[in-house]
């Protein structure tokens, strides 16, 4: 079995395919539409108490199997009934239900991320040649929506950024992604950290930082908690089958609660980086917070092109941008790959390209969503989803209906059916932090799912 070189590999690797565009980008924007330090309490509390001890669930089921997801859980569950060895494979268990919803949500999710991904390549193309400077501030829309107009042009930088992750990820383990890992890293940081220095001297930063971390309990209301705790799934990664696949790399001596923690502690610092280099900007510059997904391609480029020193600024934003979505992209799609290797019999280097060109193929969907099928809705008879693009139903159904359902039965399983397992892998973990991770599991986890699941079928 492949496995992780060292410690620090291993933590590199976790918070790499975890920090993202769910941080650099979501965050802010939701935090601006949430009313800021109201969502933002929420977002920290859930990622602490929800999010970490899912995260040692998901990574106890990956060590525990030695398996590819979609195995993992009927693994561990043989392994949970005394009597019946723990190396029992059993394809047919009913809890085998949680990796295979979570490698589908991460292939699906690998099919139009890779397209946002490629929009900031793009884009930072752009800012590095000038093209966003040449339109000015008055034209920065129409340039985002003359983008978006041409399938081709999205295609081809879709088609170059998946190009690009599979040649890291064919190269496996310790030769694609532990070394991909070791140069994101510190560059990522070094960015962010030149970018919200940056933010703070030439934006409003008090007007940003009274927005954002001044407490206003009064907009704490049910919607911006559930988006709040949405978020936090989304950016950690929850749900998707990566962190089943990641653990399978780990070894025994690894404390799966340090992994979970660094893994919340750097979505905390990364998206709390994002807000400071983003809403002293906006403010600074006199835009408005709370523009959604907009914010990236339509208010910051503004920024840029109105601000000394803009074209090297906007170009080390969306280059960062870039850097954030390369090791997640490469995290969506390991459980395929390594389900794939594992019964398929086929090499890393096959299996990757078999499991990224196919879902390639799919985000040619969510390409042409954007402009020839913008007024396609396939599922048209379906009144709640009558208006929903295909890029739509991807995202919804990845979101609110595979990643809770997923994280919903991994709660229940590690939580109430395989505890002792699960305690068991925490064995290097103090008797306090393992009570505590199985009782958030066992109730306050799925009663939060629960909450986001409702909340989104209504």
């Amino acid at each position: 079995m492949t496995a992780w070189s060292s410690r620090i590999a291993v933590y590199l690797g976790t918070a790499g395919a975890a920090v993202g565009l769910g941080s650099l980008w979501r965050f802010p924007y939701l935090a601006g539409t949430g009313g800021g330090s109201a969502f933002i309490l929420v977002f920290v509390i859930a990622c602490v108490l929800i999010a970490t001890p899912l995260l040692a669930a998901e990574f106890a089921l990956g060590r525990r199997s030695q398996s590819s997801p979609p195995q993992a859980a009927g693994i561990v569950a043989a392994a949970a009934h005394p009597g019946i060895p723990s190396t029992l494979t059993q394809p047919s268990s009913p809890w085998n239900a949680i990796g295979i919803l979570g490698t589908l949500a991460g292939y699906l999710l690998f099919s139009y991320y890779t397209v946002i991904a490629g929009w900031v390549l793009a884009y930072t193309w752009k800012c590095a040649v000038g093209t966003l400077a040449a339109a000015g501030p008055q034209h920065v829309a129409a340039l985002w929506e003359a983008f978006r107009s041409h399938p081709l042009e999205i295609g081809a930088w879709h088609a170059l950024f998946v190009g690009f992750t599979l040649t890291i990820s064919s190269r496996g383990l310790q030769k694609g992604i532990e070394p991909a890992d070791r140069i994101r890293a510190p560059a990522l940081l070094i960015l962010l950290l030149i970018l919200a220095t940056y933010a703070l001297i030439a934006g409003d930063a008090r007007r940003a930082f009274a927005f954002a971390f001044t407490p206003r309990f009064s907009e704490l209301n049910a919607p911006t908690a559930l988006a709040a705790v949405g978020q936090a799934f989304f950016a950690t990664g929850v749900g998707q089958a990566m962190m089943i696949a990641y653990g399978a790399y780990m070894d025994r001596g690894t404390s799966l609660i340090r992994v979970s923690l660094i893994i919340t502690a750097s979505i905390l610092l990364v998206s709390l980086l994002a807000t400071v280099i983003v809403f002293p900007l906006v403010f600074g510059y006199g835009m408005n917070p709370a523009q959604g997904p907009e914010l990236v391609f339509e208010v910051l480029p503004r920024v840029f092109t109105e601000m000394p020193g803009g074209r090297v600024i906007g170009t080390m934003f969306f280059a960062l941008l870039v850097l954030a979505a390369l090791m997640p992209s490469i995290a969506l799609l390991e459980p395929a790959v390594a389900w794939l290797i594992q019964r398929g019999g086929l090499s890393r280097a096959a299996a990757t390209w078999v499991a990224g060109s196919s879902a390639w193929v799919l985000g040619i969907g969510t390409v042409l969503s954007f402009n020839r099928w913008s007024n396609w809705h396939p599922l048209a008879v379906v009144p709640a989803l009558a208006h929903k693009s295909f890029f739509d139903l991807l995202d919804y159904t990845c979101s609110n209906i595979l990643l809770p359902l997923g994280a919903f039965l991994t709660s229940l399983f590690i939580g109430w059916r395989a505890s002792a397992v699960f305690s068991a892998e925490l064995s290097n973990t103090a008797p306090v932090a393992r009570v505590a991770c199985i009782g958030l599991l066992r109730y306050l986890c799925p009663v939060a799912i629960l909450a986001l699941f409702i909340a989104a079928m209504a």
